[in-house]
């Protein structure tokens, strides 16, 4: 019996909400973002304003940008990754497993003004490991300047969300290794490091790669946690579109922002299209 008519129309009315979202909050913003970076205050189409991502200074963030999300992505994915594994032998209904699920789903989301605070009062200047290592053993964390507050200062709290990140998108992927292969190996006379060799690790290469990519797009695109350590400053793309958007010094370069955020547009859907294009890859492993 073919589906009633009025049954596909509930159905395309259930994504009205979330396509609601998706133009409201990414499709709006990107065409705001091209428009101000791409056209003139008449409308005319000019790249004069994308004069500024050739700005040593803008160059030179941007490459911090990309090496603080890079390090933090790599550093993220090999303990997330070794978690994942460490968790492999377990059931998903042990307390264990259970336990670092749910701790993962939650500190995945724990960013912004409550992750830096986190960190402030814990390592900060005067915080309480800070003071306390300051007293007990007489070592200053400080005693080159108060990196925390610093782009150096982000590489911590980024890599507290990129870790649980990790374990959420790639267990999925290593729980997937079906047991018959490993099986199969030995009973042809391989070994569990000849196994890991020649099957685990190129089947889980591109979901490794896949989640990578996430990781680095995550952390490219975060603003809240800087914004709020980094209250000084802009050492990193998003603070310095906060920074063109909310100053009054900077004069003549009002479409600063959105040349920026066109830059960052371009990266970041560099690195989704290549998490896609190996998402699509790994997916073949986990049918």
């Amino acid at each position: 019996m073919r589906p009633h008519r009025g049954g596909y129309v509930l159905a395309w009315l259930g994504l009205v909400p979330f396509a609601a979202y998706i133009v409201l909050f990414l499709v709006l913003p990107t065409i705001l973002a091209l428009g101000s970076g791409l056209f003139d205050g008449d409308g005319n189409l000019t790249f004069d304003n994308l004069a500024a991502l050739v700005d040593p200074v803008i160059v030179k963030v941007f490459g911090d940008t990309v090496w603080l999300s890079s390090a933090t992505a790599v550093i993220g994915a090999v303990v997330g990754a070794l978690v994942c594994w460490a968790l492999l032998g377990l059931a998903e209904t042990t307390l264990v497993r259970r336990t670092v699920d749910a701790a993962a789903s939650v500190l995945a989301q724990f960013g912004g003004v409550m992750l830096a605070f986190a960190f402030i009062a814990t390592i900060g200047t005067q915080g309480v490991l800070t003071l306390a290592l300051r007293d007990a053993f007489g070592l200053e964390l400080y005693a080159n300047g108060p990196w925390i507050y610093e782009l150096a200062g982000l590489f911590a709290p980024y890599i507290y969300f990129q870790v649980p990140l990790m374990v959420i998108t790639f267990m999925p992927a290593l729980a997937a290794l079906k047991p018959q292969w490993a099986e199969a190996n030995l009973t042809l006379g391989g070994t569990r490091g000849g196994f890991w060799a020649h099957i685990g690790l190129p089947v889980l290469a591109p979901a490794f790669l896949a989640s990578l990519l996430l990781l680095f797009a995550n952390a490219f695109s975060s603003y809240a946690t800087a914004a709020a350590l980094a209250s000084q400053g802009a050492p990193i793309i998003p603070l310095q579109i906060r920074a063109a958007l909310t100053s009054e010094t900077v004069l003549g370069r009002e479409n600063l922002a959105g040349a920026l955020a066109f830059g960052m547009i371009i990266i970041v859907a560099l690195a989704m299209w290549g998490y896609s294009a190996v998402q699509r890859r790994a997916a073949r492993w986990q049918r």
